[in-house]
């Protein structure tokens, strides 16, 4: 039975094992995006100091360790000609799947850090922090990385991109079982909880990337022998000038001419304070928008839509996307997010049901575009490739240099969101009674009902304000990004050139 189940496994579909890695990244990451900030202030009391202190590095450590790993990873790639033999396709792709089987469990392991106080709030706070977050970006890397090693085409990488997408989906019930067992005053069920989750994760890891090695090491090993022999004796009888390796500095002058990257970094890093911003201000919402209005019951399943149905809602964009493009389906994203924001604003904060609806679709459609753009960098390294004349294409190193732009906006969701909320209500989530200093900033103000319409009404204008806000510009930035349509075909066409009598490409899907 054992020997059966393992030969069923071996041989599904090569994109089904590569989209299953998206499964045990998302059981965990949805689960800290939800949890890390409420257990560390509600839970563990971290004072406003050390949140700050914790965030600021935490911001740029997030932002370094992207292209700090993608440049340790993909330098070899960068330069024209390589010395030596060439660094063939399977290759590079064992060498990211060995990546993401080290990093993998190490990720997961990273996870459980943060459920267990053992020191000073502040310490475990920022320790935390950087060593999840120093894992999930070499898994994250690698991961998109082989999105594009794997395939050039369209068609190709959006079907890699649909199986991601399905098991994200699959992934994001984690949040709905998380809300059964999350419990402030007893913390013993939530830790079992997470537990299991790692161990999901580790073993589906060791188990995904073990399936992949041992595929490209069975198909490619007698054709690349053979293919590397006559690359050999061709080697020999010409004399191959060799260049040195271009350095950082070359390459982000390189990257500084690439305007495509440049106008989309603009607006991902948008995109990605946006994504946080919904996420880590979610149950806010919830509580001083709906609470009264709403019971557990609805509040856990809109919880539960917001996180799986981007997902769900993914696997219909991507079928757009091979029939109206990436470009024009993220443009009409931007354009919806404006239409709802702007329609919420004038229908105002008591439609319950409009609210509701507002408050899981805003966070529906900006997951949803967020985990599309993943093809638009791997269109951005066939640029890169094909105007910098790359031996390989260097696709870790510039999902990097994207992260780096766009990930402090990871860090500037939490804080400049309370930092609003607080200057417009003075409600501020770190005093331990948070509520005084409302009713200290409202003197005429005498009972605790008194401030909830200054509360709620706050947090309805950053409900709303903050998106249109980031639609206006998104479509900014996004109007001055060229490559689509044409443009993209003839990138398409000269990456397949430049690859045309090389080693025979690794066919995926």
């Amino acid at each position: 039975m054992g020997l059966r189940l393992l030969a069923c496994l071996f041989h599904l579909p090569t994109a089904v094992i590569y989209g299953s890695l998206s499964l045990f990244v998302s059981i965990l990451h949805n689960v800290f995006l939800l949890y890390y900030v409420d257990t560390f202030v509600s839970v563990y009391k971290i004072d406003k100091l050390s949140f700050w202190i914790g965030e600021t590095v935490f911001l740029i450590w997030n932002s370094l360790n992207d292209p700090l790993f993608g440049w340790l990873s993909d330098r070899v790639f960068l330069s024209t000609q390589q010395p030596g033999t060439e660094i063939s396709s399977p290759e590079v792709v064992l060498k990211r799947l060995r990546a993401l089987s080290h990093n993998g469990p190490l990720f997961a392991i990273s996870f459980l850090a943060f459920w267990v106080a053992w020191t000073h709030p502040g310490l475990q706070f920022l320790l935390c922090l950087c060593l999840y977050d120093s894992f999930l970006t070499m898994v994250d890397l690698h991961h998109n990385a082989l999105l594009a090693d794997l395939a050039v085409s369209a068609k190709d990488r959006t079907s890699l991109n649909f199986y991601c997408a399905l098991f994200s989906a699959i992934g994001s019930l984690s949040v709905f079982m998380s809300y059964a067992v999350w419990n402030k005053e007893d913390f013993f069920s939530f830790r079992i909880f997470c537990v299991v989750l790692a161990l999901c994760s580790i073993i589906g890891f060791t188990l995904s990337t073990q399936l992949l090695r041992q595929r490209f090491e069975a198909d490619g090993k007698a054709k690349w022998d053979q293919e590397s022999t006559l690359k050999e004796l061709y080697i020999e009888k010409l004399s191959v000038p060799q260049e040195k390796r271009i350095t950082l500095a070359e390459y982000l002058q390189q990257l500084s001419r690439h305007r495509n990257f440049l106008w989309f970094v603009s607006m991902n890093l948008v995109q990605v304070f946006h994504c946080h911003f919904n996420s880590n201000f979610f149950p806010l919402f919830l509580e001083h928008l709906l609470s009264d209005q709403i019971s557990v019951s609805t509040g856990s399943f809109l919880l539960g839509v917001s996180y799986i149905a981007p997902h769900l809602n993914n696997l219909y964009f991507l079928s757009l996307c091979r029939r109206c493009g990436v470009y024009a389906v993220v443009r009409g994203l931007f354009f919806l997010k404006l239409a709802l924001s702007v329609a919420m604003l004038l229908a105002g904060p008591d439609q319950v049901y409009l609210l509701c609806v507002f408050i899981a679709s805003n966070r529906v459609f900006t997951e949803g575009t967020c985990k599309l753009l993943n093809l638009v960098v791997t269109d951005l390294v066939d640029e890169d490739l094909v105007l910098n004349r790359r031996k390989q294409a260097a696709s870790a190193l510039l999902f990097g240099m994207v992260a780096l732009v766009t990930k402090p906006g990871q860090t500037f969701a939490p804080l400049i969101g309370t930092w609003l909320l607080c200057a417009y209500t003075g409600y501020d989530i770190f005093q331990r009674d948070p509520l005084s200093n409302v009713v200290s900033a409202q003197p005429k103000l005498e009972s605790d009902a008194a401030w909830e319409p200054t509360l709620r009404q706050g947090c309805f204008y950053l409900l709303v304000f903050v998106p249109i806000t980031c639609a206006l510009l998104q479509l900014l930035s996004w109007s001055q990004f060229s490559l689509h349509g044409k443009r993209l075909q003839m990138v398409k066409a000269q990456r397949q050139s430049l690859t045309q009598g090389r080693a025979p490409e690794v066919k995926m899907i």
